[in-house]
């Protein structure tokens, strides 16, 4: 008996070695920062030796997968934008921030546009991707301003932290390859297979939670608070770069009532100066709820009414380098 059970042992230690050792070879990247909830300072960017960066969908950062050089060619104009949900759009190339780099193109600028806007990322989860784009050599960062994020980036925290505690309870989370099918009871294709009563029994919801805070005056200005403070860091991450910003501050709206800001241009307006721009989406928007899908997210049109703006914008503020002369021009 004892026998059998030394062997199973052994039988199911090495096919956990051998998972752990196909996962480490074949899925690095994918497990990159996975149980760090987007906390990962570099989870999402990967750069190859030839200068080649890659932005994946890798350790809890879902960005658009895009292509780009390290260091932006000679003349280029490179635009990055930071920010959650609503800049990322309903698609890639529908989203403001590629919008605004047809915009520039067709005016005759050299630009390049990129977008690292997450779903779901607060302040402090969009300052590390900021981090990463400031690296990029970017010459423009749009910078878009909300609050209804940070109960998501507080427990994801939560969620890190956990993780990486030594209690025994996490001792078999150490292992890439149980945590990858521990991952996979939240994810599409295997949580699709399971009927509704085990779905409903298992899942972990806590939107009850989120709505409670988002209603405790106390906690929406902390998070005001919050928002401000790491907006003021966010600021001084790209003077010290050298980097000119624009704030974009997020609207919403109600039926039958004006668009709303939740005084996140209140917040901005105090930042700003001769290279911190701030353009509120309540201004450029109002009077168009028509380009909204929902009470914060923007239609196609909306994305393209927003770009437009951007560009009007950076062209007042002579934030853009001269167009190119046209072919045999002077």
């Amino acid at each position: 008996m004892n026998r059998t059970l030394t062997k199973s042992f052994l039988l199911a230690l090495a096919l956990l070695v051998g998972c752990e050792v196909v996962v480490l070879v074949f899925f690095a990247r994918n497990m990159s920062g996975r149980f760090e909830y987007g906390y990962h300072p570099t989870a999402g960017v990967v750069e190859s030796d030839d200068g080649v960066v890659n932005l994946v969908r890798a350790g809890g950062r879902r960005f658009h997968p895009q292509t780009l050089s390290a260091r932006k060619a000679e003349g280029v104009f490179r635009v990055m934008t930071v920010g959650d949900s609503v800049p990322r759009g309903p698609s890639l190339h529908d989203s403001y921030a590629l919008q605004l780099g047809e915009h520039l193109r067709a005016s005759g600028v050299n630009a390049e546009s990129f977008n690292l806007a997450i779903g779901g990322f607060g302040a402090r989860r969009s300052q590390l991707v900021l981090k990463q784009a400031l690296r990029l050599d970017p010459s423009l960062i749009v910078l878009h301003v909300n609050n209804s994020n940070e109960f998501e980036d507080e427990r994801e925290w939560r969620r890190m932290r956990e993780f990486q505690s030594g209690h025994p309870k996490n001792w078999l989370m150490k292992s890439r390859a149980l945590r990858r099918l521990h991952e996979l009871k939240t994810e599409k294709l295997f949580w699709q297979w399971l009927p509704a009563a085990i779905r409903n029994q298992r899942a972990v919801s806590d939107a009850d939670a989120e709505v409670r805070a988002s209603k405790n005056d106390d906690t929406r200005r902390e998070w005001d608070r919050l928002v401000a403070r790491t907006l003021a860091e966010d600021i001084a991450l790209c003077r010290q770069a050298g980097v000119p910003v624009v704030l974009v501050t997020q609207a919403t709206h109600e039926p039958g009532k004006p668009l709303m800001d939740a005084e996140l241009e209140a917040i901005a307006r105090p930042l700003a100066g001769p290279d911190v721009l701030v353009l509120p989406m309540r201004q450029v928007l109002e009077g168009r709820k028509d380009v909204f899908s929902d009470g914060a997210h923007l239609k196609r049109e909306g994305h393209v009414v927003l770009a437009r703006a951007l560009a009007d914008l950076l062209r007042r503020e002579h934030l853009l380098p001269r167009a190119a002369p046209p072919a045999g021009g002077q």
